[in-house]
């Protein structure tokens, strides 16, 4: 099933029952929003999850562009992007957890022909620390369905925590969760999501019964609401039967052109493909390049598939891309901007990039830093001659 079939048959199957489906917003977020992008569908419907009504009614459909850059050190791999499409649906005060979660196992099972003996569910096991109790709702769902599921407990709350420590999560909306999973390896499905990587995490029911303050204590909202979102390229190349997300049917264009240009081994072919096709959506709505915010983020995405390019060959230049590939991806994402202005802009962050790295390997062959640098060393160097520590580090592997 193609992606474009992929999100007619979501939508319509959520149409159908009592759905309306919003339009999604760009990856710029709402004002007053603190992320510099949109990360998840749910972004620009934080007012309506707070309790405000929405004026299309109390159950909503739609297809979202997001951005994250907490999984860039992931990207080359064979489930992550950077820039990537999300389906999701939302209850406002209307229907409970387990109701989506049933209609998800349907449109699956039935909607898309997946075999249910692929599926593993995680439920939310409770959390003494926070006095969540385990969710027995979803847990009784997926048990009635027969579909096998694994308790967590941080893995299983949304958002999740914003350290490695347990720590509490970010302020706003927030609940329980319980994330559908699909095998991908070969022969039977064997262990559970947490111990076999094998398990791909491709959708995720939140229930928002809170709102986490600012001092990490919760207090319930005043409606509950299902929060869920649907990774569509990474279901995409389930379903269609890929290695990897790359290989899905978006990305044909990328692997008809990007190899005949630019021979790379596959990680590296992966992640300039990512990159490149994310800073072209970024580039779509209206961001540019800087030494700040969102033109930063935009800089370093570049930044990083250049230095992969150029690893092997410094003749390579984004000024061979073909257009045809930058129409295809803004054509994707429904942006009106022109591949020639966008193109010209990648250029023009090429040959800034190359004048900073000869800048750098000079100051770096001074004789004051030929030996391990020191954080003094790291800020002089940044303050001074305007050299990150990312692309000191590239320049000086250790």
């Amino acid at each position: 099933m193609r992606t474009d079939q992929l999100i007619r048959t979501f939508v319509e199957y959520y149409e159908e029952r009592g759905h309306r489906r919003i339009t999604g917003s760009t990856l710029l977020p709402p004002p007053g929003d603190p992320v510099l992008f949109t990360t998840s569908g749910m972004h620009p419907l934080t007012p309506y999850l707070e309790g405000r009504p929405h004026p299309l009614g109390k159950r909503l459909v739609n297809v979202q562009r997001c951005l994250r850059t907490t999984d860039l050190d992931e990207v080359g791999d064979t489930t992550h992007l950077t820039v990537f499409e999300m389906l999701g649906t939302w209850s406002l005060g209307d229907y409970g957890g387990p109701r989506s979660l049933d209609w998800g196992y349907g449109l699956l099972t039935e909607g898309l022909g997946v075999d249910p003996g692929l599926l593993h569910a995680t439920v939310h096991a409770g959390d003494d620390r926070t006095g969540t109790g385990q969710d027995t709702d979803s847990l009784d769902l997926w048990q009635g369905l027969g579909v096998p599921v694994e308790l967590t407990v941080e893995d299983n709350w949304w958002p999740k925590s914003v350290d490695d420590d347990g720590g509490d999560g970010p302020v706003g909306p927030c609940g329980p969760d319980s994330e559908i999973f699909f095998w991908s390896g070969d022969g039977p499905p064997r262990s559970t999501p947490t111990l076999d990587d094998r398990w791909v995490e491709v959708w995720n029911h939140v229930t928002m019964t809170h709102r986490r303050r600012e001092d990490g204590s919760l207090v319930p909202l005043p409606q509950r609401n299902v929060d869920t979102g649907l990774g569509l390229e990474r279901l995409a190349s389930l379903l269609q039967g890929k290695p990897s997300v790359f290989d899905c049917d978006v990305f044909d264009p990328w692997r008809r052109l990007v190899p005949p240009l630019w021979p790379l081994e596959e990680p590296d072919l992966r992640l300039v493909s990512d990159h490149l096709r994310s800073a072209v959506v970024v580039l779509g709505d209206g961001v540019r390049p800087s030494t700040t915010g969102r033109g930063y983020v935009l800089r370093r995405l570049v930044r990083r598939l250049l230095t992969v390019l150029w690893r092997q060959d410094a003749s390579r230049s984004l000024g061979d891309l073909p257009d045809d590939l930058v129409r295809h991806t803004l054509d994707h994402f429904r942006q009106d901007a022109r591949p020639a202005d966008v193109l010209r802009t990648l250029l023009d962050e090429e040959h800034r990039f190359g004048r900073l790295l000869d800048r750098g390997r000079t100051v770096l062959a001074r004789p004051r830093f030929q030996g391990p640098l020191t954080e003094e060393d790291f800020r002089y160097l940044h303050d001074t001659h305007g050299l990150p520590r990312e692309l000191i580090t590239s320049l000086r592997p250790e």
